[in-house]
């Protein structure tokens, strides 16, 4: 079964200041609750065919896994696939304008979790769903002070 989970938030910026910050991977572990640690194997900034070494703890579990840069249209779209690590994904990240200072981003996750087998499926989405919540409420906390 596969996993499809978006979430989205309104954060009190503009877009080109949202899209900034939230698409550099090297800021993940600011937003990210369960994100620990990021190494960049090509050189910053993010472009198409990026990579870079995420470790993350979800589920109680280490996560170890390379994503990389699929789509960028910058300001717009960010598409990353997981290269290597506990199951396919690929994050898309997307940003519209709700007006001139504000801005709706839309974090979309979707694979097929066959390391965790497939009837946690539906588990995982739901843990997914919760810290994608809380992950997007960091960031707009952090955009917004």
């Amino acid at each position: 079964m596969a996993v499809d989970v978006v979430t989205e938030i309104v954060i009190d910026r503009p877009r080109a200041a949202v899209a900034a910050y939230a698409g550099d991977p090297s800021n993940a572990t600011h937003w990210y609750a369960n994100i620990h640690s990021v190494n960049w194997h090509t050189k910053p900034p993010v472009q198409v065919g990026s990579a870079v070494d995420f470790v993350a703890r979800f589920l109680g579990r280490r996560l170890a896994y390379t994503y990389e840069v699929i789509e960028l249209v910058p300001g717009e779209r960010l598409v990353m696939r997981t290269a290597q690590g506990p199951f396919p994904m690929e994050t898309t990240y997307t940003w519209q304008p709700v007006d001139p200072g504000r801005t709706r981003m839309t974090l979309r996750n979707q694979g097929e979790p066959a390391g965790f087998g497939n009837v946690t499926a539906p588990m995982l989405a739901a843990a997914m769903r919760r810290a994608n919540r809380k992950d997007l409420a960091r960031l707009k906390q952090i955009l917004e002070k």
